[in-house]
């Protein structure tokens, strides 16, 4: 797998370390960076839920394949009723789905039809089982009715020869609905990016073993396998790496080796003992960032050998934000997915104040209900430390404040980012 090198925009690398690259600057430079992972399956359709097709799906059939009722009812002609009274038909036959009605409806005539039944040869119209008087042998039909009633019609929902999905999309459960009406039992997808993880701390134990003083347990590892398993990747999980040159480097070449996409936690600030960044520029490309943003400055995104690489920070909630923020599009992007923009956001009226200074973007960890009244607002979940990782377990969204923006008042709107739109 050959991918592009690294270029540096303008602000992206040198001196950007003195000033910050905003978040759609970063998140625009990730995605121009990304293209998708050579390799696809074929797959069968169950197993092709939430994978990105690699072809454009084409209808062989019409969709409805016939005109069929949309009622349970009766199928005439529309000629034959009325303008200003009842109109009395002779009832001649039932037609039910799967078991059509042979014959041919004429003049004064109707025949009972069930939801999904093929229109009878004849009628143009269905009237509802509600709106008509039936008796053994006739029914009688007020005014009122329309012709083309209560019809659907062969190929009004899809059309042979259509392109039922475009290659890029992805397989969501009314796709798979999709592509089992048209009786594809099978598709060629994008394969799955392999994406290698890891943890960088002296200080990091994993969950079973004991701790020492000063010594803390692992969580990124669990919260950035859960995030890539949700997304559709294929995680590797290489542990937690030691605040050690010779460890990281040597994790740097293992899973460099074996993956499309590297991604750390860790390591990538400012501390004496954070070797991330000079092990990426010995060992590959890097544009190492700081993103104005909260929580989640410091960010790296380079590539080593062939593999893209992600060094997100070490706070727990950080690891969150920015994976969901640049990370899980890009990852989106490898996959074969064609549209990854961010998550729309929503606006509504926030009944807690916000603390915020000028300069950065943040998110704030929140929850999004609607009032009594049904208008959707929404309130802090409180502490918004970078480590308060219990937050974002109670939280369904993302409050967005602008970059230049300061405190909220209590009874402003703001813009919200549902989980539901990114997780």
């Amino acid at each position: 797998m050959t991918k592009p090198a690294l270029s540096d925009p303008a602000g992206c690398g040198g001196d950007h370390a003195k000033q910050a690259l905003t978040v759609a600057q970063a998140q625009a430079y990730i995605l121009n960076d990304c293209v998708p992972v050579r390799g696809t399956e074929r797959l069968a359709l169950r197993a092709a839920l939430e994978r990105v097709l690699a072809e454009d799906v084409v209808s062989p059939v019409d969709v409805p394949a016939h005109t069929n009722s949309a009622m349970d009812g009766y199928a005439l002609r529309a000629a034959d009723l009325s303008e200003d009274g009842t109109t009395e038909l002779a009832l001649i036959g039932t037609t039910l789905a799967g078991h059509p009605f042979t014959g041919r409806v004429g003049k004064g005539q109707c025949v009972r039809v069930m939801t999904g039944s093929p229109l009878p040869d004849g009628a143009d119209t269905v009237v509802m089982q509600e709106q008509v008087d039936a008796g053994a042998s006739a029914v009688r039909v007020a005014e009122d009715h329309q012709r083309g009633d209560n019809v659907r019609l062969a190929g009004e929902d899809l059309r042979r020869g259509a392109i039922v999905l475009e290659s890029g999309a992805r397989i969501h459960p009314p796709a798979l609905g999709l592509l089992a009406s048209i009786g594809r039992a099978e598709v060629t997808v994008h394969r799955r990016p392999r994406v290698a993880f890891f943890s960088t701390g002296d200080e990091l134990r994993s969950v079973g073993q004991r701790l020492a003083p000063g010594q803390i347990y692992d969580s990124n590892r669990y919260t950035l396998y859960a995030m890539l398993r949700r997304l559709g990747a294929d995680p590797v999980d290489m542990g937690v790496v030691p605040d050690n040159r010779d460890a990281i480097e040597s994790a740097f070449h293992e899973a460099a080796a074996c993956a499309d996409v590297v991604i750390t936690s860790g390591g990538v600030s400012v501390g004496a003992a954070d070797y991330v960044k000079e092990t990426l520029e010995k060992l590959g490309q890097v544009g190492f960032w700081q993103i104005a943003m909260k929580p989640g400055r410091p960010l790296a995104f380079g590539q080593i050998g062939d593999a893209r690489f992600f060094g997100l920070p070490g706070n727990p909630v950080s690891v969150m934000v920015t994976f969901y923020q640049f990370a899980a599009p890009a990852l989106r992007r490898l996959m074969g997915e064609t549209n990854v923009r961010p998550a729309a956001f929503l606006r509504a009226r926030c009944t807690t104040p916000l603390n915020k200074r000028p300069g950065r973007t943040e998110y704030q960890r929140a929850i999004l209900e609607p009032d009594d009244d049904g208008e959707l607002v929404v309130r802090s979940t409180g502490s918004q430390g970078s480590g308060v990782l219990r937050s974002m377990g109670q939280a369904n969204c993302f409050i967005v404040l602008a970059r230049d923006s300061g405190n909220v008042e209590a009874g402003s709107r703001v813009d919200v980012q549902p989980f539901f739109g990114i997780m």
